[in-house]
């Protein structure tokens, strides 16, 4: 088959490698229909997560067919349409019995394009497939169910519900890429009086109020000034850091509240600085996390009963073999106007 083959920082190749086979008895082998790129595969590609070693195939988000199950799996069976999740679970360490699926001890958690080969390839072994992939309703499409293989849940857990956010809150959202973009979707799911986004990109900025924030700043303005003005001087009550570089974690350090939380989603391949001498006295509270996709089922649900607003995020879309060309368009995001970029086999058009 065919995959995308990280070989070390800057350099990505798309060519032949060996079918993938079972290798566990709850291993599930599923031909991919439709696929997406993360911005923390551009993190990998920029040598941000050196745990990602030279010849790993790429991607953790996927929907496909099952082609092919191990002895061990129940649930899942050859044919059926399923979406592979970015975190799988063994289901029987700790962690999973508390719900912490991306910290899993037993061989799961963010393993896809990480610590085994992932999806952005023709097929992809998934371990521990009872637990790891969803079987889809017929009227959830592929393109659809992209969308909860991790940006949803990952915006929903580690930015909404980690950053507490309530009623009549202010929220401030700095990074208006995918991520950011679905945190507004899944705000709005907890009715905030106002949900204010910062980023550089004109167009990003524009997706953004178009998906329902109410005001958008651009780094060049005074966004400190701005937040203090709107909210009566108090501050946000929830910033949400959706890029993952010093500066925008400190910026959401700065602009939230005294009693506020800063949530943290970016991944971050440099340290920030943390101004205890400023954050000591405000009781800020600050939350870090791998999303842990307890949530899909709930949102998996919604989505079929049409109870999921969904942010047309999903901008550019190829066929598997241009692999490249989707990495090179989501790349450039200021030039090409990407927010989410999707590629579909035959299969998955169809």
């Amino acid at each position: 088959m065919k995959a995308l083959v990280y070989n070390g920082p800057g350099q990505r190749s798309w060519h032949e490698v060996p079918d993938p086979v079972i290798q566990d008895p709850e291993d599930a082998i599923v031909r991919v229909d439709a696929v997406t790129i993360c911005g923390t595969d551009l993190h990998i590609l920029k040598g941000d997560v050196p745990t990602v070693e030279p010849g790993r195939i790429l991607g953790h988000e996927a929907v496909g067919t099952v082609v092919d199950v191990g002895s061990g799996v129940r649930d899942v069976a050859i044919g059926d349409r399923v979406l592979i999740s970015c975190i799988t679970s063994c289901g029987r360490c700790e962690y999973c019995r508390q719900g912490h699926y991306g910290q899993c001890l037993g061989g799961g958690g963010w393993i896809l394009g990480h610590l085994i080969d992932g999806t952005q390839a023709e097929q992809v072994r998934v371990p521990f497939a009872d637990r790891s992939v969803y079987k889809l309703p017929d009227n959830v499409t592929d393109e659809a169910a992209l969308l909860l293989a991790d940006i949803l849940p990952t915006s929903y857990e580690v930015g909404v519900l980690n950053g507490n956010v309530s009623p009549g809150d202010t929220v401030v959202i700095v990074g208006a890429g995918p991520i950011g973009l679905a945190a507004i979707a899944t705000s709005k799911l907890f009715s905030p009086s106002r949900i204010v986004v910062v980023d550089a990109a004109d167009s990003r900025r524009k997706a953004a109020l178009e998906r329902g924030a109410h005001l958008a700043l651009g780094p060049d303005e005074d966004v400190e000034a701005t937040i203090r003005e709107l909210t009566g001087g108090l501050g946000a009550d929830v910033a949400i850091e959706a890029v993952g570089i010093p500066a925008t974690f400190e910026l959401c350090t700065r602009v939230v509240r005294p009693g506020g939380t800063v949530a943290n989603i970016g991944v971050h391949g440099a340290p920030a600085t943390l101004h205890l001498e400023d954050l000591w006295i405000k009781n800020i509270t600050i939350t870090t996390g791998l999303v842990d996709t307890f949530s899909t089922p709930r949102l998996l649900s919604m989505l079929a009963a049409d109870r999921l607003e969904l942010p047309g995020l999903i901008t550019h879309r190829f066929g598997l073999d241009e692999m490249q060309d989707a990495y090179d368009v989501f790349a450039r995001p200021a030039e090409t106007g990407a927010l989410k970029v999707a590629l579909f086999t035959e299969a998955g058009i169809a």
